[in-house]
């Protein structure tokens, strides 16, 4: 399975140490050049060297884009990573997006791209037996890497972990 990921699962997973998740579910994730960018993996920020062995190794590959006018017109109400992460999507037809960001994930949405998320990610790990509990990665995702998360969401996913 093939997988197309925007900026933030990447960083985010990466901090809690779950960024080998992906590695399990996805036999490689393919970024756009805006995305790496947007990682900035040339300074020294939580995850970033986890994210440079993941490079280094291979799963985790840089692919350029080639239709720039789709990027254009994302980038009207996306960001840089996002547009190209959904115009790679598009491109390239991946059994995943991998995008957290409601807007982004709207649009691909619309654009009948499979979306998953961070949580996503987590909730499928939890449910094949990769990770023991859910409640404790998605508190780690809150308080090591600030993600936000509407706690409607968190009971949510975690009666859908069997965990609540």
């Amino acid at each position: 399975m093939r997988a197309v990921s925007n900026t933030s699962p990447l960083p985010n997973l990466a901090i809690i140490g779950h960024l080998d998740l992906l590695r399990a579910q996805f036999t490689e994730v393919l970024i756009p050049v805006g995305v790496l960018t947007e990682l900035r993996l040339d300074e020294p920020l939580p995850g970033s060297p986890e994210l440079g062995k993941a490079l280094a190794e291979g799963w985790l590959r840089v692919v350029e884009i080639q239709d720039r006018p789709l990027i254009a017109l994302l980038q009207r109400t996306l960001d840089l990573g996002e547009s190209e992460a959904i115009a790679l999507a598009v491109e390239v037809g991946p059994d995943a997006l991998l995008i957290d960001e409601r807007d982004g994930r709207r649009v691909a949405a619309s654009l009948k791209l499979p979306v998953i998320g961070a949580l996503g990610v987590l909730l499928r790990a939890k449910m094949d037996g990769s990770i023991p509990t859910l409640q404790e990665a998605v508190t780690a995702l809150e308080v090591r890497a600030g993600f936000r998360i509407a706690p409607g969401l968190v009971r949510e996913l975690l009666a859908a972990a069997g965990e609540g």
